[in-house]
């Protein structure tokens, strides 16, 4: 692999040196950090990164490899999250070409290279992650081979980019049915239902679920700001109005809260990484979960018949909702990623009963 001198430049002016390791070709994007020590193939193949420039803060990265690009049982991605390299970008502190994983089949920098996604080390990822924390997440670029245009998350329709694609129902027939409204929905959300027992219909973002006959409908992660899928949050708004159980992760999160009628901001530099706590209200306990998002509800604004359901611990912002007395929910954090493993996995389970209870009193 060809190593080339590069540079990391953010929007106010912060230049800094670095050594390719990735694709040799520039790329601009909104600079994010995620906390998390390992899973850079799940993160780096995750739709809700999709624009951004990845920094992580582990420093040493590469050393475990990447394994093959198969697909599993239900049809998905075995390994990834999605079927492609979806960050714009990846900034690390020390890259290892050399890896040892009993199922890897090729170096983090040869799958990048392979992708078109450009990869840096030799960056000071913590003095850029602190500046990150002090001034917000921004527009920056890698450059390399000549400079990017710059990268405006306002002029892209992120969530239409990174759909699925698939449309065939996955999981028994027999099962309960969920419609899925993909917004960038990752692998293991769906393998997450199907190894309940769970039939998936998969539908884009912008069509409307209540046209499926089902048992629940998903709303699930995407990239970007939420208040940008107005078709979505019209529809869940008219989903509402009905007694259809609904649950929705991250993104699916944001879109349940503005239609139910409240409001989402965007967090001074996001949520990203393996290991974000969060309180539950009811039961005080504290989890630690995967997160993902740059955006969230404000509690002030959540109409009176939802209530907070989960509190960052950290910062104190929305990281679950939930009607008062309807099967409406939705969590901003991963319960499908395994921190705990499985500590949050039971957020599946409830939904799964709301679903059931809702065919058995048909």
């Amino acid at each position: 692999m060809m190593h080339r001198n590069a540079r990391v430049v953010l929007d106010d002016g912060y230049d800094i040196p670095a050594i390719s390791f990735g694709a040799p070709v520039s790329a601009a994007g909104e600079v994010v950090f995620s906390t998390g020590m390992v899973g850079y193939p799940e993160s780096l193949t995750d739709p809700s990164y999709r624009g951004q420039i990845l920094t992580l803060t582990f420093p040493s990265v590469g050393n475990y490899g990447v394994p093959a690009d198969v697909p599993g049982p239900e049809g998905l991605p075995k390994y990834f999250e999605s079927d492609r390299v979806q960050v714009a970008g990846l900034i690390v502190a020390d890259y290892h070409p050399a890896y040892s994983h009993w199922e890897a089949t090729r170096a983090l920098g040869d799958w990048l290279a392979a992708a078109g996604i450009p990869a840096v080390h030799g960056v000071d990822t913590r003095a850029l992650t602190r500046r990150l924390r002090f001034s917000g997440t921004m527009p920056g670029k890698i450059i390399i081979d000549g400079e990017p245009a710059r990268f405006d998350p306002a002029e892209h329709d992120l969530v239409a980019e990174v759909g699925l694609g698939r449309r065939d129902p996955i999981g028994p027939a027999d099962g309960l049915h969920v419609v899925v409204v993909d917004c960038g929905v990752k692998a293991n959300i769906l393998r997450s239902l199907v190894h309940r027992g769970v039939r998936c219909t998969i539908i884009p973002w912008d069509r409307d679920p209540t046209e499926i006959e089902c048992d629940g409908i998903m709303l699930t992660n995407g990239p970007g700001d939420p208040g940008r899928c107005v078709p979505t949050i019209e529809h869940v708004r008219a989903a509402l109005a009905r007694d259809v159980p609904i649950f929705g992760i991250c993104h699916g999160c944001q879109i349940l809260g503005l239609a139910a009628g409240g409001t989402s901001f965007k967090l001074h530099f996001g949520h990203r990484g393996q290991n974000q706590p969060v309180i539950d209200t009811e039961t005080r306990r504290c989890y630690v979960t995967s997160q993902n998002h740059g955006y969230a509800l404000d509690a002030r604004e959540l109409p009176s018949d939802f209530a907070v359901w989960f509190l960052n611990a950290n910062d104190g912002s929305v990281e679950g909702i939930k009607h008062r007395h309807k099967p409406f929910s939705a969590v901003q954090f991963h319960p499908e990623a395994a921190c705990g493993p499985v500590d949050t996995g039971y957020l599946f389970d409830r939904f799964l009963a709301q679903m059931a209870e809702r065919r058995k009193g048909k």
